[in-house]
């Protein structure tokens, strides 16, 4: 498992932790990251960029999940989507492009989800970065 890939977990730990405990997610990434290594640094990035954006990353995916309202939606899903998302519409560099952020998504949701969550995931994902006019996306 690449360093990103275990940041993304990492992220997703943070994020999952944050809804159980009904705490403010850029509380625990200070006290959960407390080393420099590239791991904690990337995962401080996701979670702090999905704070900074949370409102409008989480209107996107209770659009684009239909008959789902947000907060209806596994814990695990949902955080999950929130970290790529935050990648898909943070992509102005295309240092992660949308096709990894997705792939690596669903590959989380395969490893810590239902089996239907993948598929479900790449739907929401795949219609968020169309909207986005992400070039890359396919119709």
């Amino acid at each position: 498992m690449s360093a990103r890939s275990k940041g993304r977990k990492r992220a997703l730990d943070i994020l999952y932790e944050s809804d159980i405990k009904g705490v403010n997610p850029l509380w625990l990434v200070k006290e959960r990251t407390s080393t420099t290594d590239e791991i904690a640094l990337f995962a401080a990035e996701l979670v702090e960029g999905y704070g900074a954006a949370a409102p409008s990353i989480d209107g996107l995916i209770d659009k684009h999940a239909k008959n789902w309202d947000l907060d209806r939606l596994a814990s695990v899903d949902r955080n999950i989507m929130r970290i790529a998302t935050f990648e898909i519409l943070n992509g102005k560099s295309r240092e992660v492009p949308i096709s990894v952020a997705i792939d690596e998504a669903i590959e989380l949701a395969k490893s810590l989800s239902t089996d239907e969550s993948p598929q479900y995931i790449h739907g929401i994902l795949s219609a968020i970065a169309r909207e986005s006019d992400a070039p890359e996306v396919s119709q």
